[in-house]
């Protein structure tokens, strides 16, 4: 088990959140790799003033930082579809919202996060209570087929079908016992993710609206 003690990535128990959930709006957002998550946080920025954080692009730029202490190991993780630690994730989480708060930010989508049921209670509890889990649901045959063709100008290395596999299994018997413990708390908004990014965009307009969410910004047609 890599140190977790380096400041910057490991924070001190707390009795209570750093941030109330009144001042901070934090909407996770879950589905299976290529389930088109990134897509529709784009349209959500746009039109209701989000601000997007991917745990999965947070994990990239450690991973690129010259003086990481845990570069190498965040890659390994990646590359093997396996879930960094979770105290690296959420401490990057907690230093993105903290950051972004600062520059006048209150509203958060969390893209591909909590993976795992250890990072859903710690952030919950340590930094803050979400909204809900926006969850786009796509069978896996659709999803390969997407990574497929992404990974031909992604440059990512774990944009492979062997890569690719292994994250569904990750996924499945890690993420989705995070969608079932949000679900029995009737915390999560459920999509399916099978049509186009248009038509999957109006349900989740509309599912957003259900949830207290209006649109600030209207895209010039």
């Amino acid at each position: 088990m890599p140190p977790t003690d380096k400041p910057q990535l490991s924070a001190p128990a707390k009795d209570t959140p750093t941030f109330s959930p009144d001042a901070v709006k934090v909407v996770y957002v879950l589905g299976g790799p290529g389930a088109g998550k990134g897509t529709q946080c784009a349209n959500l920025v746009r039109d209701y003033g989000f601000e997007h954080l991917s745990a999965g692009d947070l994990l990239r730029e450690e991973q690129d930082r010259p003086d990481s202490e845990f570069g190498v190991m965040i890659k390994e993780y990646i590359t093997d579809g396996k879930i960094v630690p979770m105290e690296v994730t959420v401490q990057l989480l907690e230093n993105a919202v903290q950051s972004k708060l600062q520059d006048g930010k209150g509203m958060f989508l969390i893209d591909g996060f909590p993976r795992k049921m250890d990072q859903a209670v710690k952030f919950e509890e340590s930094v803050c209570p979400s909204k809900f889990t926006l969850f786009f649901d796509c069978p896996e045959d659709e999803m390969l087929k997407r990574l497929i063709n992404r990974g031909k100008t992604s440059g990512r290395s774990d944009d492979n079908e062997e890569s690719i596999k292994k994250r569904f299994r990750t996924f499945v018997d890690t993420s989705m016992p995070v969608v079932d413990y949000f679900e029995k708390q009737e915390k999560v908004v459920r999509v399916m993710a099978t049509k186009g990014p248009d038509e999957i965009y109006e349900e989740v307009k509309t599912r957003m609206t259900e949830h207290g969410f209006e649109p600030k910004f209207v895209p010039l047609t």
